[in-house]
């Protein structure tokens, strides 16, 4: 059969929907659906209706432009294809060497931003129940109602987020082995998973500020796994902290699962809860840039915003003698984001004081790959536990 393509379909937004909407045509019949999108990416203004007779070099082309492809083929086609198209995108020219590391840095997020865009521009329309109506499709419903929440109405999402939420789901039901505290976290999607350990290492083996510490704060929880570490540790009321939602539930799980329930108490608060501990702990995200989707939240904190809210609420909360142990890594400094001079400024304007710190090496494969695109950075990368106290 020729390989032709449909006319093209503009997107329209429903005044009386809550969420944005895209609508396209096939067969003559004209299709309203939600529009889903965890980055807050808008709907495609323009849409073609595809199946397997669409090329690779015509998809790739289609979406460079920005044409989005609503695809109506077999379900394991669409998969090949998304792969045919990124093969195109890392056969493409490199760029030149950049000048500095933050050359480098704003070259890569440049370029992961470009590929995101390309990548995402191949639709799969999810029935009313979440299920696929393609050939060959499985059946994600289960991953898709722990992403999205219960089913309501037709939708559509582009398959490369597709793909990432059943990863995700995946990666729940398994959970992520974290050798220091002896069991696994179970990470829900959206929330960033602890596979860098150095971290938890440094909480599991620095010495708490006195023995007979009984009660710890720990801002931004995440998972929940360093509440659960200073509960193995012997710290017998620990307050874990978040504002996300995903993560607050996600952090209940993995301590109800691990039968720490009456240690650990999940609440909700933008930092800190109220009153005073001995022992404030904070890992927050280490890039100050601005995140391109909510589970970059964890990893890029606009402006130090994070970091400074620590830092600066962190004297109220210390009770007398106490402790607050600042987890971050220096990348930022190697890329040139943020200088040393500057963090121990923002330490300083607090009212706080540096009474130790204990260094860890970067253990993740990136770290010793000469071909990745930060590699300069990365290979001179430290994590640091700060200890700090009030003045």
């Amino acid at each position: 059969m020729p390989r032709t393509l449909p006319r093209f379909f503009f997107v329209t937004a429903d005044s009386l929907s809550p969420f944005p909407t895209i609508t396209w045509t096939d067969a003559g019949t004209t299709h309203t659906a939600r529009w889903r999108s965890e980055a807050g990416v808008a709907p495609p203004k323009r849409v073609v209706v595809a199946d397997d007779r669409m090329t690779a070099d015509a998809a790739y082309r289609q979406a460079c432009e920005g044409v989005a492809l609503m695809w109506h083929g077999d379900f394991h086609n669409a998969r090949q294809l998304l792969q045919a198209m990124a093969r195109r995108i890392d056969r493409k020219a490199p760029r030149k060497p950049a000048a500095s590391p933050l050359d480098a840095f704003n070259q890569h997020r440049q370029a992961q931003a470009q590929r995101a865009r390309t990548l995402g521009m191949v639709l799969i329309p999810l029935e009313a129940d979440y299920s696929i109506a393609l050939r060959r499709a499985p059946d994600m419903r289960e991953a898709c109602r722990e992403a999205y929440g219960p089913a309501d109405g037709p939708s559509v999402v582009s398959l490369r987020e597709l793909q990432g939420l059943v990863g995700a789901y995946e990666w729940r039901k398994k959970g992520v082995e974290i050798a220091a505290l002896g069991a696994r976290i179970h990470p829900h999607y959206g929330v960033f998973s602890p596979v860098r350990g150095e971290y938890v290492d440094l909480v599991a083996r620095v010495p708490l500020p006195s023995p007979s510490v009984d009660l710890a704060f720990d801002i931004g929880t995440g998972t929940g796994v360093l509440a659960a570490l200073l509960a193995k540790r012997g710290i017998k009321r620990i307050v874990a902290t978040d504002s996300d939602p995903r993560a607050l539930a996600c952090a209940r799980e993995n301590i109800e699962r691990l039968g720490l329930a009456a240690d650990v108490e999940v609440m909700e608060a933008d930092l800190f809860p109220p009153g005073r501990a001995p022992l404030v702990v904070c890992n927050p995200p280490w890039l100050p840039a601005r995140p391109s989707s909510p589970i970059e939240r964890a990893v890029y904190d606009p402006d130090n915003r994070m970091l400074r809210g620590f830092l600066d609420g962190l004297a109220a909360h210390l009770a007398p003698g106490g402790e607050g142990w600042l987890i971050v890594s220096d990348f930022a400094e190697h890329l040139g984001l943020r200088t040393r001079e500057a963090l121990l400024s923002m330490i300083e304007a607090a009212g706080l004081q540096i009474v130790g710190k204990e260094d860890i090496k970067p253990q993740h494969p990136k770290a010793s790959d000469p071909n990745d695109p930060l590699h300069r950075a990365r290979v001179a990368e430290v994590t640091s536990l700060w200890r700090l106290a009030a003045r």
